[in-house]
């Protein structure tokens, strides 16, 4: 028997399934209040899920050849067979660390900027 079966199955939900009840909560506390809003929350969260979308493609256009999984030891859309507790996906080389962290955060910038230019436009 593994550990995650121990686990009750309420421990293993989703990590964010608190903040997506909130999400519906306050979704279903504006169609009671002004129902007349819903829609436009629903075209402004579209609008920056796009925005997000636009970005992440952003980034692979202005930078095809520093992708960050470019910089892991194996190819990670072939799947693992790593130990239980060993790093699913390493870095190919400790020299490599400082450009897979940059290439991390350059991505995290330009998808940021994308989706606050958008929000600032809304």
């Amino acid at each position: 028997m593994k550990l995650y079966d121990q686990i009750p199955l309420w421990l293993r939900a989703p990590r964010n399934i608190l903040w997506l009840a909130v999400a519906v909560l306050l979704l279903a506390v504006i169609a009671v209040v002004s129902p007349v809003q819903l829609p436009v929350v629903l075209y402004t969260a579209a609008l920056i899920a796009l925005a997000a979308v636009i970005g992440y493609w952003l980034d692979r256009a202005l930078f095809p050849y520093a992708r960050p999984d470019s910089f892991l030891w194996r190819d990670w859309r072939k799947g693992t067979d790593e130990p239980e507790g060993d790093v699913d996906f390493p870095v190919a080389d400790a020299d490599y660390m400082a450009a897979y962290c940059t290439a991390l955060l350059r991505r995290a910038v330009v998808v940021g900027c994308v989706v606050l230019g958008v929000a600032a436009g809304l």
